[in-house]
């Protein structure tokens, strides 16, 4: 009966120290320690066609009777890269063919005797049996770190845990990229990863059902390369899953900060809910404001943001991206990264930067400021004084979208008819405190022409830019109009 074979690779001098083979290693060259490939069976002259590298040849030398011929065969076997040859003797040679032998020494290939008694087939079965044993263990492996990465994914640890693992069984350090940031990285035993720009990472695609151009980074050399397809399909499920949680989560909360925003929430109640979202105790946070645009605004909801804002508290109010940072990690800063990432990810934006609070008051006017500095029309805003027509302007229960929507209306569709450049005008006029000539230079225009379009305002709304009352009127729907657009 054949021993229990251990489970990896056999090697030639595995395979001869079986007593039962009864195998004698002849010649000068030492038996190698490379896995071998198979065991091959041959009584052609020449088997090179047939062999494949790394095999042990096995033969009777049935037809190698002359010395011409067993130097061809041991030429022929060594070229084809085999491990070594097995003669079997007792059946055409008593012993192993002097020629062959010499010439085997010379060319350093390992040249073993098999006795009659044992049979070819117990060489090929313990091969075999090693390739299966080793076979057998190499799955189990693969399924211990399945169930190692599928265990950090499902015990709480998320993303993070399920990263570190994979850096860990592959023994390499490893990144994650949504939109081309970077979004988590990990080394095992802390060792220096690549730079980005080095050529020392293998970059594969993750499929999250978003458009976000996620990529996992590994760096080169690592092991276990079997498991990174299994880790990509876990990572892909758990973005999914994140990107489902992450939009309710901004939906939740920025129901939140629209009702206290709106002042239905305030005091103690507010604070112990804001609490529960993550705003509570005494850090003082900032608020950036991003505004995409409506066109863009249905990707603001499942956006998985960087590195920099993983503490951050996000929501969505107003089809706006609202993220709460620490005050004392340089807002300004903060919202420049903010508005690289939205860029790159496709979603151009202005940032409007809030006030510091600790507060609910506080973040009810750190949101309000944010969300006038927005009318700057920069990249990156930062909050100014809030005026009393800012604050009119966020109060939901007066009706200002109305009204900008009733006054300007009938100027939007007299210049999308016959471009008059009422509106720029109008803009203009109340932007200049009501000077004609500062009008008609700010737009290189004819006084008489600035006159003229202001007539064909008044006739237009019923209201006088002239008049006190009326211009606070038109004033007010412009500032609505140009937060709604």
């Amino acid at each position: 009966m054949l021993p229990k074979m251990i489970s990896m690779a056999l090697s030639l001098s595995g395979l001869l120290a079986a007593p039962h083979l009864e195998l004698v290693l002849r010649g000068a060259a030492p038996a190698s320690e490379d896995p071998i490939q198979w065991v091959a069976v041959t009584e052609l002259e020449d088997p090179a066609p047939f062999l494949g590298g790394g095999e042990v040849v096995l033969t009777t030398g049935l037809r190698h009777r002359t010395r011409s011929a067993q130097v061809r065969f041991v030429d022929s076997v060594f070229k084809a890269g085999a491990l070594a040859i097995g003669f079997g003797t007792g059946l055409s040679h008593a012993k192993v063919p002097a020629p062959l032998l010499e010439q085997a020494d010379a060319l350093k290939l390992p040249v073993f005797e098999v006795p009659y008694q044992t049979p070819f087939v117990a060489l090929g079965r313990m091969v075999a049996q090693a390739q299966a044993a080793e076979h057998v263990d190499h799955l189990e492996g693969l399924l211990r770190a399945h169930q190692t990465l599928a265990g950090a994914l499902l015990s709480g640890r998320g993303l993070s845990g399920l990263l570190g693992e994979l850096a860990r069984l592959l023994d390499s350090s490893v990144t994650l990229h949504q939109y081309g940031a970077q979004v988590l990285a990990f080394s095992h035993d802390r060792r220096p990863a690549p730079a980005e720009t080095d050529d020392g990472w293998h970059r594969l695609p993750v499929a999250t059902g978003m458009r976000d151009r996620c990529t996992l980074a590994i760096a080169e050399p690592y092991r276990q390369p079997e498991i990174v397809a299994y880790a990509q399909s876990l990572i892909s499920v758990e973005l999914s899953n994140l990107a489902r949680r992450r939009a309710r989560d901004r939906a939740v909360t920025g129901q939140l900060l629209a009702d206290v925003g709106d002042g239905r929430l305030a005091g103690r109640e507010a604070a112990l809910r804001l609490a529960a979202a993550g705003l509570g105790g005494e850090e003082p946070r900032a608020l950036l404001l991003a505004d995409v645009g409506q066109d863009k605004a249905r990707q603001l909801p499942s956006l998985p943001l960087p590195a920099p804002f993983v503490d951050a508290v996000t929501a969505v109010v107003d089809s706006r991206l609202v993220v709460i940072v620490s005050a004392r990690r340089e807002p300004h800063q903060l919202a420049e990264a903010l508005g690289d990432y939205l860029d790159g990810a496709g979603l151009p934006a202005r940032i409007g930067v809030g006030g510091g609070f600790v507060d609910p008051a506080g973040l009810r006017w750190s949101y309000f400021a944010a969300r006038e500095a927005l009318t700057h029309g920069r990249r990156v805003n930062e909050a100014d004084r809030l005026s009393l027509a800012s604050l009119l302007m966020t109060a939901r229960d007066v009706p200002l979208s109305a009204l900008a929507e009733e006054t300007l209306q009938p100027v939007l569709r007299f210049d999308e008819e016959h471009a008059a450049g009422l509106l720029e005008t109008l803009q203009q006029y109340l932007d200049l405190n009501g000077s004609t000539a500062a009008v008609a230079e700010a737009l290189s225009l004819h006084r008489n022409t600035v006159r003229y379009r202001l007539a064909q305002i008044r006739e237009l709304t019923g209201y006088d830019p002239a008049r006190t009352a009326d211009r606070v009127h038109l004033f007010l729907a412009l500032r609505v109009h140009s937060l709604s657009g």
